[in-house]
């Protein structure tokens, strides 16, 4: 998607430069690796979006240089694109069988280029959008359905309003961590326009519809509110 950063692994200059043209003028970030050493020592400072990479690198096998990306938990959940030559079946097989999300070939279109990755990114956002329909928050005696938009205390349906949902859901993502009045309205509005009163009196009627687990949700005077699991 526009906006998000690609790190190029590719040793030949004019490849390497056509590629970030592309992809800049896609509204992409780019930054570019001439070597596997090279790529590392950039991935080691900042994660990108995405990596391109080249199977035929000057210091390291492609698909080795996959291998250890893919099995290093820093680095294992960077999709990762491959650059083969034409016809190099059995490495594109073996690239994807370490993980690697697609392939493009060279000589490529750049318009090609472009659509695939438009594809990984639209494919790893519909997969993530999954994962969360079916995440959980369970805190002491409450748990959170984010799919469902459904909460419960020991098993038991609350009915909650849509903002006192997203007011437990924000204390529930980090429980123990204080959240300010103002942390919180940014939260479930997007902004803070809304007064500390405002969000006193969710947190008020919050509190009685989650019975005795609302003394889950903590005064921390002077600053605001925490979710703790008793």
């Amino acid at each position: 998607m526009a906006g998000s950063s690609i790190l190029v692994v590719e040793d030949e200059e004019s490849i390497c430069e056509l590629l970030c043209f592309t992809l800049q003028r896609e509204g992409f970030q780019t930054s570019a690796a001439r070597s596997a050493a090279e790529a590392e020592c950039q991935l080691a400072r900042a994660l990108p979006h995405l990596i391109l990479l080249d199977l035929m690198l000057p210091d390291r096998s492609g698909l080795d240089f996959c291998r250890r990306l893919k099995s290093n938990p820093a680095t294992a959940a960077v999709p990762i694109v491959m650059l083969t030559a034409k016809g190099e079946d059995a490495d594109i097989v073996l690239g994807l069988e370490m993980g690697a999300d697609d392939y493009i070939t060279k000589p490529f279109s750049p318009r090609v280029l472009v659509a695939r990755l438009h594809a990984v990114f639209r494919r790893l956002n519909e997969t993530a959008h999954r994962d969360a329909a079916e995440e959980k928050h369970s805190v002491g005696e409450i748990e959170l359905h984010l799919g469902r938009h459904q909460a419960a205390v020991s098993g038991t349906p609350v009915a909650l309003t849509a903002t006192e949902f997203r007011v437990l859901e924000t204390l529930m993502s980090r429980p123990g961590w204080v959240f300010t009045r103002r942390q919180i309205a940014e939260a479930i509005h997007g902004h803070d326009v809304v007064g500390d009163r405002a969000i006193d009196v969710q947190i008020v009627g919050l509190r009685k519809k989650l019975g005795t687990a609302g003394r889950q949700i903590e005064t921390v005077r002077g600053v605001g509110y925490r979710l703790g699991a008793n």
